[in-house]
């Protein structure tokens, strides 16, 4: 923005007086300087949107529900944060309706970098920050500029360099996850790792709720599971990454990271988000962790459930993931058991693979149920650049581990060779007994719930 020429239009005084106010049109920020929220707010029927929206900008950059005398021109200059839109759904111009007792609006907020700088806990701080608290209110988005980004190196590998690690050019990615859940010693979870490894998965990660428990160390399982994989990798010719849980409080986060990699870890696993973004960011940047990170979903529920309240699933999932730098990211998948509406899927995937200037793609890998007849749809929705992720489908298979991986992996090549579900079950016995094993389950779920 060339301020010298709009100093000429205005002069320098009404200039001032524009750039401290906070409210302004989306052309009237320099846009490089700016992080931009944008926030779903449902109000009762006559609130002051614009006042409230101001306060907001106020609230979360320069000063308070109060002015305050430090609060001065210059400092508001520099740091107040700005109203750049205030768009009514529907677009009410002349009136509105009697019956209507609320009404929705999206708000943009624009927030300059200055005051938090790239710290992302400083950041969610400030664009989600107190704004949260502020009634029916949802952030839907948040827009960074290619300056603000610069400062961020994303995943170290992302799907192009986990696809490398493999030797795994085109097909989708196999991930299983070890069930029963948590419960057993490293040398039973060795056994269930080596019979899935072998029937052809790719990646295989900790549940999500065994890390290092005192019944199963990480350093112990770290050792097993990597000899069960060398076993595997030897008779299927082909490659194990094994995603080690390591999510601990901080220092023991980085020490289990560390101590997992000397033991010959080939990948990491964090739960993000209890964990925390700036974990996962200080793992994904530091030059000595030399392996990809799987980042997983669980506690994100109570972020982005609530359709007018939290954080949109995409943006937490998916952006904010990607540029903490996860190089594999879980997510609830709308196929299975979780809760997810099917486009809300499908734009988390596009949030972690699309053009985000210079940071890597994220692997997607849609999780929560997946059985073996969900495999074309899960294509069609992500295309090739997808982790197929599946636990009990494989380790519940009639015929073993072993057997329910293969018939995963029967699956994907059908349906990459554009053959039906139906061709692959005619094909293969261990498909044939997958899919008779899930309908065997949806009976008896059926009569557990009473349908």
């Amino acid at each position: 923005m060339d301020m010298e020429k709009i100093e000429k239009i205005y002069g320098k005084e009404e200039l001032v007086r524009k750039l401290s106010d906070p409210e302004s049109i989306p052309e009237g920020i320099d846009r490089d300087r700016y992080v931009i929220g944008t926030y779903l707010l449902i109000t009762k029927r006559n609130w002051r949107v614009r006042e409230l929206s101001r306060a907001l900008a106020i609230e979360q950059s320069t000063g308070t529900w109060l002015p305050v005398p430090g609060e001065t021109p210059e400092v508001r200059m520099r740091s107040v944060a700005k109203v750049v839109g205030i768009y009514e759904v529907p677009d009410y111009e002349v009136e509105v309706p009697e019956e209507i007792r609320e009404r929705s609006y999206i708000i943009r907020i624009a927030f300059p970098f200055i005051n938090f700088d790239r710290q992302l806990p400083m950041m969610l701080s400030t664009v989600v920050g107190n704004i949260s608290l502020a009634g029916k209110i949802k952030v839907v988005d948040i827009e960074f500029p290619e300056e603000y980004v610069g400062g961020f190196r994303g995943p170290k590998f992302g799907i192009k360099g986990v696809r490398e690690i493999l030797n795994v050019k085109e097909r989708p990615l196999l991930l299983n996850m070890i069930k029963p859940c948590t419960g057993f010693p490293p040398d039973v979870g060795a056994q269930y790792f080596y019979e899935a490894a072998r029937g052809g998965v790719d990646i295989i990660k900790d549940d999500e709720l065994l890390a290092d428990a005192p019944f199963n160390r990480i350093e112990e399982r770290v050792v097993k599971y990597m000899e069960a994989a060398d076993r595997a990798n030897s008779e299927k010719g082909e490659k194990t990454l094994y995603t080690v849980n390591i999510t601990d409080s901080y220092p023991k986060i980085i020490e289990h990271a560390e101590r997992a990699i000397e033991l010959g870890v080939n990948a990491l696993m964090v739960n993000v988000f209890t964990a925390g973004f700036s974990a996962l960011q200080y793992l994904a940047e530091d030059e000595s962790i030399k392996v990809p990170i799987l980042a997983h979903m669980d506690f994100a529920g109570t972020m982005y459930q609530a359709p007018e309240y939290g954080i949109t699933s995409p943006l937490l999932m998916g952006k904010l993931t990607r540029l903490s730098g996860a190089d594999m990211m879980i997510f609830p998948a709308p196929y299975g058991k979780a809760f997810y509406l099917r486009e809300k899927a499908i734009r988390t995937g596009r949030a972690l693979t699309d053009i985000f200037y210079h940071i890597r793609p994220t692997f997607p890998a849609p999780s929560g149920g997946i059985a073996h007849p969900m495999v074309p749809d899960i294509i069609q929705d992500f295309g090739k650049d997808v982790i197929i992720a599946a636990g009990g489908a494989i380790h519940g298979h009639s015929r073993g581990p072993a057997a329910g991986a293969r018939a995963f992996r029967y699956i994907i090549d059908a349906v990459m060779q554009g053959k039906t579900l139906e061709q692959a079950e005619e094909e293969s016995e261990d498909v044939r007994v997958a899919i008779e094993d899930m309908m065997k389950s949806i009976r008896e779920l059926r009569k557990i719930v009473g349908e």
